[in-house]
């Protein structure tokens, strides 16, 4: 294996690498490689496409970020900035001596540590960058001051779903809060029903509404993104240079959805019979291609865990295999769905039903099966897997029609902020939601560590209890409410049915209605389809807490808003 020189907890450098050296660090635990070399500097030099082909080979992630000596841009700057920020694990970049990749990544550090700092951490590696100074000092000095644009109560990271909402229960403890929602989007997404738009039973329009209409009467809305979070100062840092001080940080940015963490996806979605109910833009698109396909192969895959609703993978094979059972198409159709995990379904009591649904479409599993590449010209997936001597492997599939799910990641500024936990994610107490170092730091929704499922059901539950518990810290009280892990996941197994799976932690059934839950019922079907998006819009989003007031504490009682 090459030697190569740490960095940083996630980022070492190596100099040119070689197609045999790639097996070795993947078991060495690198995750992800940057190719910084240009190609053709040396007639012995291994060219990027041999390497890509490679590092596929060996489950790795590739990169080809060429960077030609003297020609180092801040556009290839941010490129690789963007890069460390979307990698999943350990990474090495590399170049002729690791130089250039030293470099770049010296370049990145200008507004999180002193210039002495990286030249420090460049010489311990072996890099001398000294002459590189002055142009570290220059983009040091550029960095965003630190003048206070505004205080607030309560700053909330994220306009979404569990941002409006635990605004909208707060307001209703308080109307006297300042409160203000940091989000950069106009647009406000009920997503659950994307699934629905992908088989023809919404329109999307259905699904988005105005962020100035979410947003709840009384709150602030901060129009920009977060660059940064600073607990410690008790201060957040947005893009444009402004710092906003709260007494109390509500983080609920949701999760990034990592479109480029499957080779090719991205300029293949919406063409060729690729898309995804996860994009906005594409959910018709599944609808468009379910009707038009008449015979051949249908595939749909399901990315590690965790994932926004893990159940909408599987919905859209079972909503696109009801309409080619209706239309009598279903038996000149290969099925087939690759799930990179070694379940249907996370809650055990809901598999015996769902084994029902796959039996009845025909539809043919693959666990352990993992998503890696797309060639939408050629109609074809690259999947990899572990063979029975414990190997990474992988195969192709071919497709006439590819449901695809991306890989799931906490966003960029979470992932390297103090709040995130070693996998990312913001740390939180799973029954309290409160930060685990910091008191008054409080995160729910998608981006939380709570090991519950991401849905919105999950966050109508979360709202109300981050709202009791947030107030109580600001009082110098312990908190009172008592999170339990609910989640909902309405399982479309075909139009009119749905198998509505409640359950909380532990896998523990917590069905809000006396009823066998893992039955398909049509009850279900109107709720999903007609009465969960009103409950959504009109009562979650204002603070109002229809069956999902907070519990308390053993021991503990909970006023009511």
């Amino acid at each position: 294996m090459p030697t190569t020189k740490t960095l940083t907890a996630q980022l070492s450098v190596a100099a040119q690498l070689l197609p045999d050296d790639l097996p070795a660090l993947a078991a060495a635990g690198i995750t992800t490689l940057i190719n910084n070399r240009p190609d053709q500097e040396a007639p012995d030099q291994p060219s990027s496409a041999d390497l890509a082909a490679a590092a596929t080979a060996a489950g790795l992630s590739y990169h080809y970020l060429p960077i030609i000596p003297g020609q180092l841009t801040d556009d290839a700057v941010a490129q690789f900035a963007a890069l460390l920020a979307a990698a999943h694990g350990p990474v090495l970049a590399f170049c002729r001596t690791g130089t250039r990749s030293t470099t770049l990544w010296a370049l990145t550090q200008t507004q999180q540590r002193p210039v002495t700092e990286i030249l420090a951490v460049a010489q311990a590696a072996g890099y001398d960058l000294s002459a590189l100074a002055p142009r570290l000092a220059q983009r040091s000095q550029a960095a965003p001051t630190a003048s206070v644009s505004g205080d607030y109560d309560v700053v909330v990271v994220g306009g979404g779903a569990a941002g409006c909402a635990v605004s909208a229960s707060l307001l209703r403890r308080q109307p006297a809060l300042r409160i203000a929602i940091v989000e950069p989007a106009n647009e406000h997404y009920y997503q659950p029903g994307w699934t629905l738009v992908g088989a023809g039973v919404f329109d999307p329009r259905q699904t988005v509404r105005a962020m100035a209409d979410c947003i709840p009467k009384g709150v602030t809305w901060l129009r920009g993104a977060v660059a940064e979070c600073l607990p410690d100062a008790q201060q957040v840092l947005l893009e444009d240079g402004q710092r906003f001080g709260y007494r109390a940080l509500v983080v609920c940015p949701g999760l990034a959805l990592d479109w480029d963490g499957i080779e090719g996806l991205r300029t293949s979605l919406g063409q060729h019979g690729v898309t995804s109910n996860y994009s906005f833009q594409h959910a018709s698109y599944t609808w468009q291609q379910v009707q038009e396909l008449r015979s051949g192969k249908a595939l749909f895959t399901q990315p590690p865990m965790p994932i926004k609703c893990a159940g909408a993978p599987q919905k859209a094979l079972y909503l696109s295999c009801d309409h080619w059972l209706r239309q009598r198409r279903l038996g000149d159709i290969q099925v087939d769905f690759c799930n990179a995990g070694g379940v249907l379904f996370g809650v055990a009591d809901f598999v015996p039903p769902l084994m029902e649904y796959i039996r009845k479409y025909d539809a043919q599993l693959h666990f352990g099966e993992t998503l890696v590449a797309v060639d939408g010209p050629g109609r074809t997936a690259l999947l990899r897997y572990t063979d029975a001597d414990g190997q990474s492997q992988t195969r192709e599939r071919q497709f006439d029609f590819l449901h695809a799910v991306p890989p799931q990641v906490a966003p960029a500024f979470i992932r390297c902020s103090p709040l995130a936990n070693a996998d990312g994610w913001v740390d939180v107490d799973p029954h309290t939601l409160a930060h685990n170092r910091y008191a008054k730091v409080f995160s729910l929704g998608d981006v939380c560590s709570a090991p519950n499922a991401k849905t919105a059901a999950a966050v109508r539950k979360q709202a109300p209890v981050v709202a009791e518990n947030l107030l109580r810290a600001l009082a110098g009280e312990p908190a009172s409410a008592h999170y339990d892990g609910y989640g909902a996941c309405p399982l479309t197994v075909e139009r009119g049915k749905v198998v509505l799976a409640e359950f909380g932690y532990g896998g523990a059934l917590l069905p809000t209605f006396p009823l066998d839950p893992r039955v398909p019922r049509r009850l279900a079907w109107t709720l999903k389809t007609q009465v969960m998006p009103a409950v959504y819009f009109d009562l979650m989003l204002r603070g109002r807490e229809w069956l999902a007031g907070p519990q308390a504490r053993p021991g503990d009682a909970v006023p009511q808003p």
